[in-house]
């Protein structure tokens, strides 16, 4: 016969997740009926325009072409290889980076003179590019609080912001002005994908009687995966506000874990975007059991939102650590 048992999670009450300038100036006196010259031979200060005539002279199309290029490939790189980040702590460091990167093309192009008939253009582009720096800061917070969870969600969240439609007007016009090469970047659009209900992402240890139902009352999708010994055993996806099966488990002492969010990549095998992690504290024991001409074997059920009166509580788990 079979025995059933329920375990649901318990919650907490209460839980839930202008430089100023300073000039000194000093009286002089001028000498009567005189040229208006500073007292004690002073020479007047040199005019407005003789400053300027001497700053650097501004660059032909040539050279701005070659220092643009200059200035932004490495940029252009830093930004490309944040899409290829495999954990929290290293798509920390690719977004860092490309800030290092866009710092570096920053200064480059704010100490240079542009050919004159772009000075606008180049002075926006300039603008653009710190205003892109600044917007990556703030995606970067974003994944400390795990509202973005990979590098393509985190280009995909560039994408969609004002700062980079401000950037790609910019570098329009640059690029229109002159054919001058800009910073590429081509953000993916952002994806709101899903797995059936129910449906296997690993099996690797299976063999048995044993089964486990996953309630998902929540709001967002879930993948759970079942640990044995060390080694992952099964994974499987529930979506929100539906029940999924997993049967054919063998025996053995389980842990569980079970991650929640936004638009599952496959590929990665993780969502991208308001995503959690988590593990149940108690492990769950699957064992058959024969006694003359019966048979008695485990079958779980275990609910993944926070339901009243549950007896499996819940832990958060370091993403980086987590089982996926």
């Amino acid at each position: 016969m079979i025995s059933p048992r329920t375990f649901s999670r318990t919650v907490p009450v209460g839980a839930v997740a202008l430089l100023a300038a300073s000039v000194t100036l000093s009286a002089c006196t001028a000498t009567p009926g005189g040229s208006g010259k500073a007292a004690s031979g002073e020479e007047p200060a040199p005019s407005a325009a003789g400053t300027a005539a001497s700053g650097p002279p501004a660059l032909t199309p040539e050279a701005y072409r070659g220092a643009l290029a200059a200035a932004g490939r490495p940029a252009r790189t830093a930004l490309a290889a944040i899409a290829k980040a495999r954990t929290f702590r290293s798509l920390h460091q690719r977004i860092d980076r490309a800030q290092s990167a866009l710092e570096s093309a920053l200064a480059r192009l704010g100490g240079l003179r542009p050919p004159a008939d772009v000075a606008p253009e180049h002075a926006d582009y300039v603008a653009a590019l710190r205003g892109l720096n600044g917007r990556l800061g703030a995606l970067d917070e974003d994944v400390s609080s795990h509202v973005l969870c990979n590098g393509t969600a985190v280009l995909a969240g560039l994408g969609r912001s004002g700062e980079f439609k401000d950037f790609r007007a910019s570098a329009g016009d640059l690029v229109k002005a002159g054919d001058y090469p800009v910073v590429q970047i081509r953000p993916p659009a952002q994806a709101s994908r899903r797995l059936g209900n129910g449906a296997t992402l690993l099996s690797a240890i299976r063999g048995g009687r044993g089964s486990l139902s996953v309630k998902n009352g929540g709001t967002q999708d879930g993948v759970v995966t079942l640990v044995r010994a060390g080694r992952k055993a099964v994974s499987f996806y529930v979506r929100k506000r539906s029940t999924a099966k997993v049967s054919d488990i063998k025996d053995g002492t389980y842990r569980v874990y079970f991650t929640t969010g936004v638009d599952y990549d496959r590929g990665t095998r993780a969502f991208t975007r308001n995503c959690g992690f988590s593990k149940f504290d108690d492990a769950l024991k699957f064992q058959t059991v024969y006694s003359g001409y019966s048979v008695r074997w485990s079958d779980w059920t275990l609910t993944l939102d926070a339901v009243f009166g549950g007896n499996a509580t819940t832990s958060e788990v370091d993403p980086d650590a987590f089982p996926g």
